[in-house]
């Protein structure tokens, strides 16, 4: 089975490059399943009920997201009844939404559901819950029951490469695939560990390469050179889809290989 992976969606124009160019990549590369975290994809920060259905008709089967899914107040309606969109497992209980949810999917998955999985670390970033115990607590959710096996996919929406890196190595053999979100660069490092799991520390981004990581360049330069805040306007130019397309075998549910991707809207 193919899942393709899509890195952070960024604005307007991230979601105007899905739009363009997500059908073309399914059906070149015989995709089953695509999931992209969405948490940037209203204006830079957050995300909209309205967007979710926006990316969902564009191709997108399920959405993660990460520490700016709080952002927009409107998606605090829906968090708790959509299951196309997933927040970070490791808030606290009494925050809204659910940490993964799970897809049947037809076609090449071979009887098994898709776990889509969302945990946020906590380097750099809000002093959660600890991203290692929620996954052991949704291991066991997963794992333990009778019925359909679970394809695992994991967004880990972390700062810390070795925060990514280590979590990689704790949960290698458990999931079939560990993405890294969050820094919106895409890293070298996608490779099947050891144990069968899927890894890359960064997917990347999907949105304009023109600014710093999506946004104009002109205001983040501003904000390093002056130390004052400034609202940030999305960049619209070089627009790019960044990712990882995933092949996992349908009878270990462990990963066969994991490649990037990168493809120009122009």
């Amino acid at each position: 089975m193919k899942i393709l992976f899509l890195g952070d969606i960024v604005g307007q124009p991230g979601r105007k490059t899905v739009r363009k160019l997500l059908p073309k990549i399914k059906a070149e590369c015989g995709i089953d399943f695509v999931i992209a975290n969405g948490e940037n994809s209203a204006g830079g920060l957050g995300i909209t009920p309205k967007i979710i259905n926006t990316l969902t008709e564009s191709g997108i089967d399920a959405l993660t997201s990460g520490n700016h899914v709080w952002k927009r107040k409107e998606i605090f309606e829906v968090l708790d009844d959509t299951n196309l969109l997933t927040r970070p497992a490791n808030y606290p209980a009494a925050a809204p939404g659910h940490g993964y949810n799970i897809y049947n999917v037809m076609g090449n998955a071979g009887g098994n559901s898709i776990a889509v999985v969302n945990i946020q670390g906590r380097v750099f970033l809000e002093n959660i819950d600890c991203p290692f115990a929620a996954m052991d607590k949704i291991l066991a959710e997963l794992t333990g029951g009778a019925g359909k096996k679970n394809i695992i996919i994991v967004d880990l929406h972390a700062e810390a490469t070795a925060e990514k890196i280590a979590m990689g190595w704790y949960l290698d053999g458990k999931v079939s695939a560990l993405i890294g979100t969050h820094t919106h660069v895409q890293t070298s490092d996608a490779a099947v560990l050891a144990e069968g799991t899927a890894y890359i520390t960064d997917a990347g981004m999907t949105g304009s390469k023109a600014g710093v990581i999506g946004v104009e360049k002109e205001v983040i330069l501003k904000k390093f050179l002056t130390g004052l805040p400034f609202k940030f306007k999305v960049a619209k130019e070089q627009l790019y889809l960044e990712g990882v397309i995933i092949d996992i075998d349908n009878q270990s549910l462990k990963a066969k290989s994991i490649k990037t991707i990168r493809e120009s809207y122009n």
